[in-house]
């Protein structure tokens, strides 16, 4: 995962859980964020361009099971290796 992503995540989630239970950035990464690895991991090909034609950048669109909504942008930086490049949260 890119620099980039945690700052995202961090400008989005508290460090910790919030007074009625909002998730920290460390609960997304410990729940969330695995099963949405795995989608880049296994289905990279099927998961949607973020530009049209641009096969190398590809974004997971969904909810967890923390978040309602979450899409998080991936990149082929090199054949086969995906870094995980920013993330946009909704609670």
């Amino acid at each position: 995962m890119s620099p980039a992503f945690f700052e995202m995540l961090d400008s989005q989630l508290r460090p910790d859980r919030g007074p009625n239970g909002e998730p920290s950035a460390t609960d997304f990464l410990v729940i969330d964020l695995p099963g949405i690895v795995d989608a880049f991991v296994i289905g990279y090909d099927e998961l949607p361009a973020v530009v049209e034609g641009l096969r190398t950048a590809r974004v997971y669109i969904g909810a967890g099971a923390l978040v309602s909504g979450v899409a998080v942008y991936g990149l082929e930086v090199a054949d086969g290796v995906i870094e995980l490049i920013g993330v946009e949260i909704d609670p």
